[in-house]
Order: structure tokens, then sequence, then C-alpha cells
């Protein structure tokens, strides 16, 4: 029997008691279908966008560093990832008029925020997978 649950917003603080800080500075409702902290988020968490914030963590690189340290994406995700992260403010993006063209990626100040905790996600995905593997074990069983 499956049983599905709608998830309700947490309630607000009582008449004329603080906010707490992350509702004060939160601009929209993460939760409501139109927020357009959903597209920052979707950008941020994907595959390829938390990856690639986990390698510029370790400093400046180019394209095709980017590429090969990234096992398995392909160059048009790897483009298409650099510029959605570029255009929500989390990555830099500085060319060199040369030729050939010479360009480097790196977090902007914004990027430097949001990577350790990207870094915390993806350093308790790692350190959780042998539970999480078991579990997906028990549930194929």
């Amino acid at each position: 029997m499956k049983v599905s649950m709608k998830i309700q917003p947490p309630p607000g603080p009582a008449p004329g008691q603080p906010r707490p800080r992350s509702a004060l500075l939160r601009k929209g409702n993460l939760l409501a279908p139109a927020c357009p902290s959903r597209t920052v988020l979707e950008h941020m968490t994907s595959r390829w966008g938390v990856l690639v914030l986990l390698v510029l963590e370790t400093g400046t690189h180019r394209f095709s560093e980017l590429r090969r340290a990234i096992g398995g994406v392909s160059e048009r995700m790897l483009a298409q990832t650099l510029q959605r992260l570029e255009a929500d403010g989390l990555v830099d993006r500085l060319a060199f008029e040369v030729v050939p063209p010479h360009v480097e990626y790196s977090l902007s100040t914004l990027g430097l925020e949001a990577a350790p905790r990207v870094r915390a996600l993806a350093d308790w995905i790692e350190d959780s997978l042998p539970r999480v593997l078991k579990a997906r074990a028990r549930r194929a069983a």
C-alpha cells in the first residue's frame, strides 16, 4: 500500500516573535512552484553543477582541465553547466583575447560562499554511501 503525504511548509513564528535568520534572508519560498530559488537550486545541485563547484573550489581551471577532472561529462553539458552557474553569479569566466582562445573559470564571491555547503553535502554522500547502498539492496530484495 502506497501512502502519499503532502508536505506543508513549517508555520511562521507567533505574532510579535522574531523570524529565524534563514527566513529573514529568504526572498522566496523554495517550496512554492514558481519560486525563482528553484532554478538556482537546480543549477547548483545538478550532478554536473555540484561537481563543477567542487573542482572550482580547488582553484581556477580552464575548460579542458574541468572536463578531465569531471569524469563522464560531455563538452556540451559542461559548457551548459558553466553558463548556468555563471548566470547565477556562482562562477566567474575570464576570457583572454589570444589565439587559440584561453578561458579560465573560478568561483565568484557568491560561489566561494556556496562551495563549502555543496562540499558538506558531497562529503555526507561519500560518507553515507555504504549505508545508502545497503538500503538499496534491502529494498531490491
